[in-house]
């Protein structure tokens, strides 16, 4: 497929700017929500599994939105669309602040943040990137945005945990949500939209998604997208609590989500680096390979402030390594025409993973007052899904329609 590309509004490094520094306030405010699961169970009486049940509906939410945020982008342009995202993920998030309940909690954490982040995200970034960035250095600024993304992550959790230290959790959302209004002025720096050239079909979203859907590594792909979502969704939301049951401190967990952001800028950029020069889909084996070394030996020693910030930097390493990798494997397949959402409907896999990290483990830990089990089945997901990234086939669609049928 090719795809004539209308000449950015703005010069490039300034597209890509504004655009790494978007995903670093969108992720890293998703990032911090693990901080706020104490505080905001103990404050609202929420049990473990209901404020799970708002993270895990939030993640389900963003990936079945993200599919039509990138649709929406491919179509009408990435500027109008985050521009509206960042406003729906600052009401969410305000929101948050004000929902004593667990359904309010559900639906303003849930609900409306979930769609806030899908229509704000990075996947919308990555989507603009690929329509404006010549196609030999996609994977590596892929890579440099999951970079930024993980940069987010780590000033976020240090800021939120002494939001939350300083003002109590309810005003830390409200200046969380301010912050989350710089989203709508940068997002003017990533207008413009991608353009088919003549004879190219433009196709319904419908009919784009079915031939794709035919094209059996894209399906592969799209499967083994779970595992990251389970594997994140699940350490982010839950690992804080899970080192203060173990005993240390609050801001011990909070430096560990800021040490996996830390790690993972270094782990994203050598994964855009290296998906330009070797096969992506043994980079990607070799990532959930590594994750389920790095779980099994994190349960396998004593828990303390060294093997926890040491199984953060290496899961960091391995944390956004694969969203370069996977975006870098959609635009091949299919080229950038239909990139948002392609991508979105991959991340919507991602999403469902996530949502069952994030409920199982409250579950999980309500009912038997540890998180065990799901470490064990993040182990044996990581397995399972380097293994199906193996037989994945490196090459643009064959049968991918070229033209009006």
């Amino acid at each position: 497929m090719t795809t004539a590309l209308r000449r950015p509004p703005v010069p490039l490094p300034l597209v890509i700017i504004a655009g790494c520094i978007i995903a670093a306030i969108g992720f890293g405010t998703r990032g911090a929500f693990g901080l706020f699961t104490l505080p905001v169970t103990a404050d609202l009486g929420l049990s473990r599994e209901q404020w799970g049940m708002a993270m895990a509906i939030q993640n389900l939410v963003w990936g079945i939105t993200q599919p039509f945020a990138g649709g929406l982008a491919d179509r009408y342009g990435s500027a109008r669309v985050l521009a509206f995202g960042g406003l729906i993920y600052a009401v969410g998030v305000l929101w948050m602040a004000f929902s004593p309940t667990p359904g309010l909690m559900t639906l303003s954490a849930g609900v409306v943040t979930g769609v806030g982040i899908a229509v704000a995200s990075f996947g919308v970034v990555m989507a603009a990137f690929g329509r404006v960035v010549p196609p030999e250095k996609r994977s590596f600024v892929f890579g440099v945005a999951t970079a930024a993304s993980s940069a987010g992550q780590f000033v976020f959790a240090p800021i939120g945990q002494g939001f939350i230290a300083a003002f109590g959790w309810h005003m830390a959302l409200v200046c969380i949500a301010c912050i989350l209004l710089l989203i709508v002025p940068l997002a003017a720096a990533l207008r413009g939209r991608a353009e088919s050239t003549p004879g190219q079909a433009d196709l319904p979203f419908m009919r784009a998604l079915s031939m794709a859907w035919g094209h059996g590594s894209y399906r592969l792909l799209v499967v083994g997208f779970f595992v990251c979502g389970f594997h994140l969704a699940f350490i982010n939301v839950h690992m804080p609590a899970y080192l203060v049951q173990c005993g240390l401190s609050p801001e011990v967990g909070s430096w560990t989500i800021a040490v996996i952001g830390l790690f993972n800028i270094a782990g994203s950029l050598l994964s855009g680096y290296l998906g330009s020069r070797l096969p992506k889909q043994m980079l990607l084996a070799t990532i959930y390979f590594l994750r389920a070394c790095a779980i099994g030996g994190f349960l396998l020693l004593p828990v303390s402030e060294v093997t926890a910030y040491v199984f953060a930097a290496a899961m960091g390493l391995l944390w956004l390594s694969t969203v370069p990798l996977t975006a870098g494997l959609v635009t091949l397949f299919f080229g950038p025409r239909y990139m948002g959402m392609l991508y979105g409907i991959a991340f919507f896999s991602h999403q469902v993973g996530s949502f069952f990290g994030v409920w199982l483990g409250g579950y999980v830990y309500d009912a038997t007052g540890a998180y065990d089990l799901v470490w064990y089945l993040g182990i044996l997901l990581g397995l399972g899904s380097a293994a199906v990234h193996l037989p994945i086939n490196e090459r643009s669609a064959p049968n991918f329609v070229l033209k009006p049928a």
